[in-house]
């Protein structure tokens, strides 16, 4: 991977990193290995306050997507940041040869779509929390369906995640994704050379809801407020605002998941 340029500060010498992340080979170093040259050949970074991502400790990372390609761009900004990413996949993914085997040893979480999530996907991103780690989920669910790609109406599973555990959701918006592969595009286009600019922001304040009952009125009120840290991130890359109403499939007679063409 080419060395993101980046206007962050760097990370204080006394910070060490976790050595299971920076020292232990694991399958992560394969997928790095392979992904990383690659992918480099299509697209440059622009990190801005990358050092908002901690270096250690448990959180949960939360994302814009507008592209099927963010998990690979955002993942490729983590490992150069310092931490292993790991993401909550769509649950088809992990039956196609190879591709399945690369997701379950690198630990990702499979997603069922059908039938609804539950909590089980939760419940097996735990252990990583447990462990220090993070986890990276998209509030949004799926791919927005906003027309002009701006952040839609999320869904609850960060927000669960950060009250049920106690632990801070860092949000981050990315922006040049869509030169590299459309929304709901099958092909990556490698030239010319694109820049994607990912920028992090300061943990979203979730103090007014935690200790209160998580039920649905509480999750949506808290992911609301994680989906406006991400939007003011992205209004920011963007250089304009974004609609004052959140796009909402169901007012739109969407569906919630699979593919969309305005």
């Amino acid at each position: 991977m080419s060395r993101p340029s980046s206007e962050q500060k760097p990370a204080p010498a006394s910070v060490k990193l976790p050595r299971k992340e920076t020292s232990r080979p694991s399958i992560f170093w394969v997928l790095a290995g392979i992904v990383i040259p690659i992918m480099s050949i299509a697209v440059r970074f622009t990190v801005i306050d990358g050092e908002k991502l901690p270096r250690r400790g448990a959180y949960v990372v939360s994302p814009n997507h507008y592209s099927e390609i963010d998990p690979v761009m955002i993942g490729m900004v983590s490992w150069h940041l310092g931490r292993m990413p790991r993401f909550l996949a769509k649950g088809s993914l992990f039956t196609v040869p190879v591709v399945g085997w690369l997701l379950r040893k690198s630990g990702q979480v499979p997603v069922e779509r059908s039938g609804g999530r539950g909590a089980a996907p939760l419940q097996a991103a735990q252990k990583f929390v447990d462990e220090g780690g993070i986890i990276i989920i998209y509030p949004e669910g799926s791919l927005t369906r906003d027309p002009d790609l701006w952040p839609m109406r999320g869904k609850t599973g960060a927000a669960r995640m950060a009250l049920e555990h106690d632990i801070p959701v860092i949000p981050v918006a990315h922006w040049g994704t869509q030169a590299v592969m459309a929304r709901y595009g099958k092909k990556i286009s490698f030239f010319p050379r694109k820049t994607v600019t990912v920028k992090f922001g300061d943990p979203v304040d979730l103090s007014a809801f935690r200790g209160r009952n998580l039920d649905a009125a509480t999750l949506n009120e808290a992911t609301a407020v994680i989906m406006d840290a991400i939007t003011a991130l992205l209004e920011d890359l963007r250089g304009e605002k974004a609609p004052e109403t959140r796009w909402n499939p169901a007012e739109h007679d969407q569906k919630e998941t699979g593919r969309f063409e305005s």
